[in-house]
């Protein structure tokens, strides 16, 4: 049976669910807008408590990796990310999840090739390509400073 294209985006369309799509942005942004607020909540908190703001926002970072990794770890940010989809990928939550998720994933393996050896499976690209790029940039800078 030969289809065209038309006639194959047609079959496609039929038997494609509808996606939510309104619904979908409205949790995503409802959900990381709120990991959002929590780490600016977390930044006033510590620097209510007289804490510099240099240090206070290392300590934000460090806080909400720990609850990222610690909810992974307690399986509640699967559930969250099932409803919120997107809005849990917001940078520090999101990569800390990425990191712990194959690293449990893949316990049962042994530290050494499994955990070890699994747990940037998601997270390396994210960081060669970070670190790549922040070079390049990082180049450019430098040579249009020079001129």
């Amino acid at each position: 049976m030969k289809m065209t294209n038309k006639d194959y985006n047609e079959y496609v369309k039929q038997k494609s669910p509808n996606s939510p799509i309104w619904a979908n942005m409205i949790k995503a942004f409802i959900v990381g807008g709120t990991i959002c607020c929590i780490g600016q909540a977390l930044l006033d908190g510590y620097k209510g408590l007289g804490v510099e703001e240099d240090i206070a926002a290392t300590c934000t970072s460090v806080t909400l990796v720990f609850l990222g990794v610690l909810l992974t770890g307690l399986r509640v940010y699967d559930n969250i990310a099932k409803f919120a989809g997107a809005g849990t990928l917001v940078p520090i939550t999101g990569f800390a999840n990425s990191v712990a998720s194959p690293a449990l994933e893949f316990k049962s393996e042994g530290f050494i090739t499994g955990m070890a050896a699994k747990m940037f499976v998601i997270a390396g690209p994210v960081i060669v390509y970070g670190i790549s790029s922040s070079v390049v940039c990082g180049i450019i800078l430098y040579l249009f400073g020079m001129v």
